[in-house]
């Protein structure tokens, strides 16, 4: 938005957006582009129109209502034009009738939520988190009776595994995965044949070729975060949150690149970290397990039972002091991880894996209650991998992490090395969890933050 108390787009990739002419415009390819805001604009051109109502999807009410999210932006634009909230319904309502909406596609069956709907303009805030069965059913319900065009509207950062990127294909460099500055906002046109979408530059060519299906056009706007002069200049610090990242997300949200993924090597190299001798005194000390239970024969390559244990000093340092591997019956897994725990003593925090399901349940209560007198906490894992471990890679390449010496370092650092592409990522995932237990407060239900805090003394 511009300066002034003037509702406007910032000049550059904003305002081309928002003067896109396609039936479907996706913004953005990198954070901080302004792209939610630009969402929130794009119904203020229709809300004179008594009969008009849009809606804006999040995958997840929690998004729309997150600090910061849809809701708490849509605060600092709608009542500008006098319009009416209603928190509890997520919607907006204008004085001449006209609406605005935020709603959710959790799962792929909420779309039959909105069998029969009407919808002129539809928003798809990070439309990457949105299948693609969701997005086109979604546009069978963007349909108009109320003078308006029917059209959608989508915001997105970078997800190479994405069906979004095959669908902007055509403007990114194959190459490098970066969008093609020439071809930014440009309208190209598909019609869908045997369930492929075929595209051309020239609308008369698919009529030519195909004259008895309709057409749609669409485009793509890259934007970065240079782009958004309004929040550079209201946190210049941002920059350096984005450029704190690990390399794979930094060159998706920084760059804004659709071809990057987690690479061997790129994720972690043993050169960011010291090896040491001794670590120092009064570190909060947690031991993360990743969990298997197939012994290892002469014909199979089972998982491996990771536990790590990693302490943390008052200085924000990170020291990884142990490393155990195993691979055997459920019961011997039991046993090395009740050994381990009293090799580590009662100051040292347990954190577990809980198995989706009844049978990852019964599994976690069977091992706290192997583990009483300790503190021990379990819980379910959110999110890919690659995505646990960024936090533990970020602070290695800053030079964060310290690896105290021991007979298990050439086996933890070759395995870390290897992931995500090597065999088996338990090393990884273990690392994750005993890292990530420092970084959430939902661990303190189970008080296991107050451990951490009494370890740190005083």
């Amino acid at each position: 938005m511009a300066a002034s108390s003037r509702i406007a787009p910032q000049p550059g990739p904003q305002a081309r957006f928002l003067a896109s002419a396609a039936d479907i415009a996706i913004y953005g390819g990198a954070a901080g582009g302004g792209k939610t805001w630009a969402l929130l604009m794009e119904p203020l051109r229709h809300v004179r129109n008594p009969g008009f109502g849009a809606v804006i999807f999040r995958r997840t009410t929690v998004q729309v209502r997150n600090e910061g999210g849809l809701w708490d932006e849509s605060e600092g634009l709608y009542p500008r034009l006098g319009a009416h909230g209603f928190r509890s319904q997520l919607e907006w309502r204008f004085p001449t009738g006209a609406s605005v909406r935020f709603g959710h596609l959790e799962h792929d069956k909420t779309v039959y939520d909105w069998q029969g709907a009407q919808v002129p303009l539809i928003g798809f805030d990070e439309l990457t988190h949105f299948s693609a069965r969701q997005f086109w059913y979604l546009v069978s319900r963007n349909r108009s009776i109320c003078g308006v065009r029917p059209y959608i509207r989508a915001t997105c950062n970078p997800d190479a595994d994405s069906w979004v990127a095959g669908f902007i294909a055509w403007w990114l460099d194959e190459a490098t995965g970066l969008p093609v500055p020439e071809r930014a906002g440009r309208l190209r046109w598909f019609v869908r044949v045997d369930d492929a979408l075929v595209w051309a530059d020239d609308l008369s060519d698919l009529y030519g070729r195909y004259p008895h299906l309709p057409a749609k056009s669409a485009t793509f706007v890259p934007a970065r975060l240079s782009d958004n002069v309004a929040l550079t200049t209201a946190d210049p610090g941002y920059l350096a949150n984005l450029l704190a990242l690990p390399a794979v997300d930094r060159a998706r949200l920084l760059d804004g690149n659709w071809k990057v993924r987690a690479t061997a090597g790129l994720l972690f190299r043993r050169h960011w970290c010291r090896v040491v001798d001794a670590a120092p005194e009064g570190l909060r000390v947690v031991r993360g397990w990743d969990l298997a239970g197939t012994p290892k024969t002469a014909h199979n390559d089972p998982d491996w039972t990771c536990g790590t244990k990693i302490g943390r000093s008052d200085g924000g340092g990170y020291y990884v002091l142990d490393h155990v591997r195993l691979r055997d019956t459920p019961g011997e897994v039991e046993r090395l991880i009740r050994h381990t725990a009293d090799l580590d003593g009662p100051a040292v925090a347990v954190s577990l894996p809980q198995d989706p399901g009844q049978a990852g349940k019964a599994q976690s209560l069977a091992l706290t209650a192997a583990l009483e007198g300790y503190t021990v906490r379990a819980s379910p894992e959110s999110g890919d991998k690659a995505t646990r471990f960024g936090p533990f890679s970020a602070s290695c390449e800053a030079g964060r992490v310290h690896v105290l010496r021991g007979e298990w370092n050439e086996g933890w650092f070759a395995a870390l090395e290897a992931f995500p592409e090597g065999r088996h990522d338990d090393d990884a995932d273990s690392t994750s969890r005993a890292f990530n237990a420092f970084l959430t407060a939902r661990l303190d239900s189970e008080g296991f933050l107050e451990l951490l805090r009494r370890q740190a003394g005083p």
